[in-house]
């Protein structure tokens, strides 16, 4: 289990790397390298062409093409190393799930032509689609590896209960990242020449559905940081394990570089290099708060605090 755990691991990095290399396709306008050419580039299987664009766009394509193919073996893995019911055999095949989708989504983005360009509606509520199914995703590949991982049976009792506060931080996050997506969007399509024109963009008269939903994303994801952190902090509170303390702290510092890092995007008027950071950031959020979830809600401490709170609500 040992190795699976580890390859699980380097799976779920690789897809991080993947999603980043989307975000330099989205960010360099490289979505229409390919064409309206879905799985070949532009009507071929390998592109003859040389276009910066095309080469960013194949590479992207080549790399998630990759990406199928491990999360196969990773489903493979787990039904031979876990017996039938074990968590990991259940993450992995969601993982197996979202991948597809997360493919067809892609697909549809190049075969509807909401790329480069576009600034359509259809383009933006695409894009809230594929930031949720990446999420999952990521969630499904973080759990695959992290409850494959030998439980903590010498915890201590449950000091409390914890679940809706965290639940209702991860919906948070999972907005914020959708607000985001919409926000890099709108740079992408309207560059700002300066952070007061970029103010003006957004509260001008006529101005495009994406700028106006881009000022709301500084405060959905100041409020869903706060609540992260406190859900991820009353999480470690009520089940003391060491990869749940470790994985709160993680996060309680990483919200942190976050809200610099964005701050920092916006009066650098977001500079490729530092939107793939905050993106990277961000699924690193993600990936963190997924894990105190599942090693809360799934460890012996969680399910004596599952158990007391099924005790609470019959009244015993």
């Amino acid at each position: 289990m040992r190795s699976f755990r580890r390859f699980a691991w380097c799976v779920l990095a690789y897809h991080v790397g993947v999603i980043a290399w989307g975000a330099l396709v989205r960010a360099t306008g490289s979505g229409a390298g390919c064409g309206q050419h879905w799985p070949t580039c532009n009507g071929q299987v390998v592109p003859r062409s040389a276009a910066a664009q095309t080469l960013v766009e194949y590479t992207h394509r080549a790399t998630s093409g990759i990406a199928l193919v491990l999360v196969v073996v990773l489903v493979a893995w787990s039904r031979r190393a876990f017996p039938r019911g074990h968590p990991a055999r259940s993450a992995a095949a969601l993982s197996m799930l979202f991948i597809v989708t997360e493919a067809l989504l892609g697909a549809g983005l190049v075969l509807f032509g909401w790329v480069a360009a576009d600034a359509s509606a259809g383009r933006g509520w695409a894009m809230a689609l594929h930031l949720v199914n990446t999420f999952m995703l990521l969630a499904a590949l973080a759990l695959t590896a992290g409850v494959s991982a030998p439980r903590d049976v010498s915890a201590s009792a449950p000091r409390g209960t914890s679940p809706a506060l965290l639940i209702v931080a991860l919906v948070a996050t999972a907005l914020a990242g959708i607000t985001g997506a919409i926000a890099a969007l709108g740079d992408t399509l309207y560059p700002a020449t300066s952070f007061v024109a970029g103010f003006r963009q957004e509260l001008g008269a006529g101005t495009s559905l994406l700028l106006r939903l881009r000022v709301l994303h500084p405060f959905v994801a100041g409020a869903a940081g706060l609540l992260l952190v406190a859900g991820v902090r009353r999480a470690a509170f009520v089940c003391p394990e060491q990869r749940v303390q470790r994985a709160a702290l993680a996060v309680t510092a990483l919200v942190a570089i976050e809200v610099v890092a964005g701050a920092v995007n916006v009066l650098l008027l977001a500079p490729v290099w530092l939107q793939i950071l905050h993106l990277v950031l961000a699924d690193v959020i993600w990936i963190s708060s997924v894990l105190v979830a599942g090693w809360s809600f799934a460890s012996p401490v969680g399910q004596r605090v599952a158990d007391v709170a099924v005790t609470r609500l019959a009244g015993g």
